[in-house]
C-alpha cells in the first residue's frame, strides 16, 4: 500500500477557517471550542512542528537527491509525529511557540534533530538511508508502517531524548513487552521490583539509567508507541470512525500519519466528521542554521488555519501514535483503550 502515498508539489489543499460550530474541536488530547477559542486553536496548531518538502539540501548518500519533492511526504509526516513526541518529552504538551522571540535551548535541540543534513538524528537523509534496510530504495515512497519501523531504528541513536520507540504489529499491544522495553534495568523474571545485577545498555548508553535518576522518569524510559492499522480494504470502514476519533481525545495522543490516495498527511485532531491535519506538500528551501544567529524557524510552523478533510476520505492504512512520559501515563492509556468500543 506504500505506493498510494505519492505526493506532488502541485497538490493543493483547500484552507478554510474553522466552522462556526458548537461541536468540540479536539487536537492531540486537548479540547477547544470553535466558537470562543479560535485564537487558542490556531496557537496550538501553529506550535506543532511542520515538516514539508525541502529543496537544495546536501545530496542524500552523497550523490542522491537534493530535494524530496514528490516522494518524501510520508517521511515528513513521520518527522512530524516524532517531532511532537520530542516536544512532549522535553517541553511538555502545553508548550507554545512564540515567533520572533528567543527560544528555549530544548526547542533548538529538537529542531536540530530534523535539519536536512546527514548527521541529524531524524533528517530526511537518515530516514531515507535507514529505509534501505526496510527494502525501500532512496527516493521511493513509504507507507505508515515503513516510516514507523525506520523511526524506531533511528531513535536508538538519540542519546539526548532516550526514547523507547515501540511499533505494535498485528493490532496488538503486549503490555509486558512494553514494560520490559521501558524499564530495561528491571529483571521481570525475578519480579517487577528486582533490579538486574548487570547494567544494561539503554539506547547504546550504559549510563542511561543514572542520567535519568534526577528526573521524574527515573524508572521509565519515555515511550513512543506507534500502531500501524488497517481500517478497511480500499476505504475506511465506518465502524472504525468513532474509535479513531477517541484516539485524538486521549491525552497521550501524538496524532495519526496516513492520508488519502496520492498524498500523506499528519492528522492532529478532528471537529465533527472532519479530520484536522498538517500538509507536507509545500516545497521550501532547506534551512542551514548559522551558529552566530537565532535559528530561522518560521518555516517549521504552519501559520495559517490547518487543513481539514472528511474522515471518510481517509485511506484505511494509517499509523496512530501515543506518548507516555511515565509508567502511569501508559497504565492510563491501557485503561482508556480498554474502554474504546470494539467495532
Amino acid at each position: 500500500f506504500d505506493g498510494k502515498y505519492l505526493g506532488h508539489e502541485t497538490f493543493l489543499t483547500k484552507i478554510e477557517d474553522f466552522p462556526e460550530t458548537s461541536e468540540p474541536v479536539w487536537i492531540l488530547g486537548q479540547q477547544f471550542s470553535a466558537l470562543t477559542e479560535k485564537d487558542e486553536i490556531l496557537a496550538d496548531v501553529t506550535s506543532r512542528l511542520w515538516f514539508t518538502y525541502r529543496k537544495n539540501f546536501q545530496p542524500i548518500g552523497g550523490t542522491g537527491p537534493t530535494s524530496d519533492t514528490g516522494w518524501g511526504c510520508m517521511l515528513r509526516c513521520g518527522q512530524m509525529i516524532l517531532g511532537q513526541a520530542l516536544i512532549c518529552r522535553h517541553l511538555g504538551r502545553d508548550w507554545r511557540w512564540s515567533p520572533g522571540q528567543r527560544q528555549r535551548a530544548e526547542y533548538i535541540n529538537i529542531l536540530n534533530a530534523f535539519i536536512d543534513k546527514k548527521d541529524s538524528y531524524y533528517s530526511i537523509h537518515q530516514i531515507a538511508q535507514m529505509g534501505v534496510g526496510e527494502g525501500k530504495s532512496i527516493g521511493q515512497w513509504y507507507g505508515p508502517n515503513t516510516v514507523a519501523q525506520v523511526l524506531k531504528k533511528l531513535a536508538v541513536f538519540d542519546s539526548w531524548s532516550r526514547l523507547a520507540v515501540h511499533v505494535a504489529m498485528d493490532n496488538t499491544v503486549v503490555i509486558e513487552e512494553i514494560k520490559r522495553l521501558c524499564m530495561p534495568w528491571l529483571d521481570f523474571d525475578r519480579g517487577a521490583c528486582a533490579v538486574s545485577e548487570e547494567p544494561r545498555e539503554m539506547n547504546g548508553d550504559l549510563e542511561g539509567a543514572c542520567a535519568l535518576a534526577e528526573e521524574e522518569t527515573a524508572l521509565w524510559k519515555p515511550l513512543v508507541l506507534l500502531i500501524p492499522l488497517r481500517l478497511g480494504l480500499s476505504d475506511i470502514n465506518e465502524a472504525y470512525i468513532e474509535p479513531l476519533k477517541q484516539c485524538f481525545m486521549m491525552p497521550q495522543s501524538l496524532g495519526v500519519i496516513g492520508g488519502k490516495p496520492n498524498s500523506a498527511h499528519y492528522f492532529i485532531g478532528f471537529v465533527g466528521d472532519e479530520l484536522i491535519y498538517l500538509d507536507p506538500h509545500t516545497t521550501q528551501p532547506a534551512v542551514d542554521p548559522n551558529e552566530d544567529e537565532q535559528f530561522p524557524d518560521d518555516s517549521y510552523h504552519c501559520q495559517h488555519p490547518p487543513c481539514r478533510m472528511h474522515i471518510c476520505e481517509l485511506d484505511p492504512s494509517i499509523a496512530a501514535g501515543f506518548f507516555c512520559q511515565t509508567e502511569d501515563d501508559f497504565d492510563d492509556w491501557c485503561a482508556q483503550i480498554r474502554k474504546v468500543p470494539k467495532p
